[in-house]
Parts: structure tokens; sequence; C-alpha cells
């Protein structure tokens, strides 16, 4: 597979052979959407295939998003035609899957909100590093009347314990650096000026091992650790059929008009802001 083109929403870049970054590219607000979904994929099928490849490290070229929620202005036939992955499981759960399962160590490197999808992807990598200043993590869905779809129930409580989990699912607000380390929701939160450099030397590091080493040691956490896809599938239903409920369209409506999907106040706070839909 080629390198995916600059002007693509995900780009792929090899550092070297044993290194790869994949940057996280859709400004404004860097919003996932059912056009991103092959995409990713694209990458993750590279990840399974290479032979060589042993660390890949997620970033964000948006200042200030590293990851933020689904398009919810695509027309959901868009999503809703997507075929399952080749788990079974539906598209993006699919790729967060394989993501988990696959022989190569995934990073995701946190600037901004992780919010929504953005969180969901950093669950699924296998380490999570956060500015301490800038980065924001939330799974918000439930304060707009809506259930995550990509997993965060099912591993959540595996990070944090059953009781943080639901605080930060039910709770649908967002969580700073500081605090998601205190909650194990990352692996570190390091001062911004030294997140690049601590993770680029890790990825070097872990990129100079044996690849068997690597992917047999993964394996055995895996089986320890995640989830099985049991647990996964359910909750893309779930977000779904609450999406198509009157209640979340509703309280979406009324986000929208308050400026949801468009850079600005909404958007940079959005735990603040769904928490006000209902007073």
């Amino acid at each position: 597979m080629h390198d995916l083109q600059a002007a693509r929403q995900i780009r792929l870049e090899r550092r070297s052979p044993f290194y790869w970054r994949v940057i996280l590219d859709n400004p404004p607000l860097n919003i996932f959407g059912p056009t991103a979904i092959p995409q990713l994929g694209e990458v993750v099928s590279a990840l399974e295939a290479d032979a060589e490849v042993k660390v890949v490290v997620f970033d964000s070229a948006v200042e200030g998003f590293f990851l933020t929620h689904y398009d919810f202005l695509a027309d959901p036939e868009e999503t809703t035609s997507l075929p399952p992955g080749p788990t079974g499981l539906p598209p993006l759960p699919d790729l967060l899957v394989r993501l988990s399962r696959a022989p190569v160590v995934s990073i995701a490197s946190i600037r901004g909100r992780a919010t929504g999808v953005g969180s969901e992807l950093a669950l699924a990598s296998d380490l999570r590093f956060a500015s301490r200043e800038k980065a924001i993590l939330s799974q918000w869905e439930v304060g707009a009347g809506l259930v995550p779809g990509g997993g965060p129930m099912a591993r959540l409580p595996r990070l944090m314990g059953r009781g943080r989990a639901l605080e930060v699912l039910l709770g649908a607000d967002d969580i700073g650096g500081a605090l998601a380390e205190l909650y194990g929701y990352v692996n570190r939160a390091l001062p911004d000026a030294e997140l690049d450099g601590f993770v680029e030397a890790l990825a070097q590091r872990i990129a100079s091992f044996d690849k068997q080493a690597i992917a047999d040691t993964k394996r055995l956490v895996d089986l320890a650790s995640l989830p099985p896809d049991s647990e996964i599938a359910p909750e893309w239903g779930a977000f779904l059929t609450a999406f198509g409920r009157p209640a979340a369209q509703a309280r979406i409506r009324t986000l929208m008009e308050r400026g949801f999907h468009r850079a600005g106040d909404v958007e940079e706070r959005l735990g603040h802001h769904v928490g006000q839909l209902g007073l």
C-alpha cells in the first residue's frame, strides 16, 4: 500500500521501516465521519500486513483537536451502508479492535481534544500520552442523549475501574490531562513542551527492539486485558439506536443551534455545553 495522499484526513508517514506515524488532519475540528473510516481501514490493514513495522504513533496536525466526535452532518446512510469488517463487527468498532490486536505497538499522542471517537481511538491504542496543559478527553455522548459506540464501556472499566468509568461516561464532562493520568485514562500526562520528545524517544526505543518479542509480549498481555468482541459489539448498535430517538435529536439540534460542528466555544468546551442542555 502506498502512502496516503496529503489531502486526505488521515495521513500515513513511514519514518522508517519500523516506525510509522499517522497524522489526523481534518481542520478545523478534526471531526471523524464515514469518509474517514476507509482511510483508517487502510492504515490498520497496512499495520497488520507489514512484516517490519513495530510501532505507530497517532498524532494531530490540527491545533487544539486530537480527534473529536462523529460527523452528525453526514447522511446516516453513509455510515449504515458500510459493510462489516473482517471481525464481523461494524466498520468503526472493527478497526479499533483490530488496532488493539495488531502485532504493532500503537501510541496515541494527545494534544487538544480527544472526544468521542478521539477518546475511543486513544482507548484502542496500546499506550496513551497526553499534554498536561492542552489535552482534553471525554465521552460526552450521554449528555446529548446518545450512547458511546466505539467500545469505551468495555475498555474504560478495565483501565480505571467501574466507578471512575461510570463517572467519565455518565458525567459526560471534559477530563483534563492531569486528571486523566490520575484516573488511568492515559499512561502519563507530561508538560506540553516535553510531550513530543518523550513520545518520539519511546517510539524510537521500541522500534529498535525485536518485532517477534514485541508481538508475543503484546499478544499475551492482550489475553489478560482486552475485552472480547461480544462486549464491543452491542455498543455501535446502541449508538445508532440512541441517535434515532427524539430526545437525542432534540439535544443535538440544540447543540447545532449553539455552534456544534463549528469552530467556537461549543466545540472547545463541549463538556460544559452538554451539561447545559437539560437545564
